[in-house]
């Protein structure tokens, strides 16, 4: 079985922040992927147009474009255990058992890594062989496969990243449907303040207000 402990550790740093620093790197690790020759040719040449695209595009724009795709929606998020757990608390004892794995390998986490984000899964499976790191990634290509999907749907360029994990996987990228998402502003979104409500006969503002004319009860024979 060919060797990817370079291939992996590069393809984790594609999916990092593509910031000054990480977009200086990106012919090393071009050079790093086209060396190893884990990938096929015509997956290489999918990276090759991404880190083209980080280096050509203006860098706000590219910086912009990350955190639109990675952080305002669970159906790309790179937090693998969001797409099984969710918000719930089953994600808190599996990243517990995860975090666990990395250290009985000799894998310390920075301070404010979470031990589900795909590239340190990565980082982690390049320490491992060829062998023991496929058959770890294949437990969690359906997820992958998922965010290829999604990544795919948005035609994202960081979608060849996702495809190439599920090779080195041992598994085909196959796009499958992925069910519209609102995004995270949209569910976290505040009720609009003073909009109205149910109740009969109020309105939001700016809307016709309706007016009710009540009869007024006499009042003879009321006041001695």
């Amino acid at each position: 079985m060919k060797n990817n402990r370079y291939t992996l550790r590069a393809l984790a740093r594609l999916l990092a922040y593509p910031d000054a620093y990480l977009r200086a790197q990106l012919d090393p690790l071009m050079a790093a992927i086209d060396a190893e020759a884990a990938l096929s040719p015509s997956r290489r040449a999918e990276l090759r147009a991404l880190a083209a695209d980080l280096l050509r595009r203006d860098p706000i724009e590219v910086e912009s474009r990350y955190v639109e795709t990675f952080d305002r929606g669970r159906s790309t998020s790179l937090h693998l255990f969001e797409h099984v757990h969710g918000d719930s608390r089953d994600r808190g004892p599996a990243m517990i058992d995860l975090r666990q794995t990395y250290e009985r390998a000799g894998l310390d986490l920075a301070s404010g890594e979470l031990p589900d984000h795909l590239g340190v899964v990565l980082e982690f499976a390049s320490t491992q062989p060829a062998s023991v790191a496929k058959g770890f990634l294949a437990e969690l290509g359906h997820i992958v496969n998922a965010i290829f999907s999604a990544l795919m749907q948005k035609k994202s360029p960081y979608a060849a990243v996702m495809a190439a994990v599920l090779d080195l996987a041992g598994m085909p990228a196959r796009a499958v449907e992925i069910e519209p998402e609102e995004t995270l502003d949209e569910s976290w979104a505040e009720p609009v303040a003073f909009d109205g409500c149910s109740t009969r006969g109020q309105a939001r503002p700016g809307d016709p207000q309706p007016v009710h004319l009540v009869r007024k009860a006499s009042t003879q024979g009321v006041m001695a």
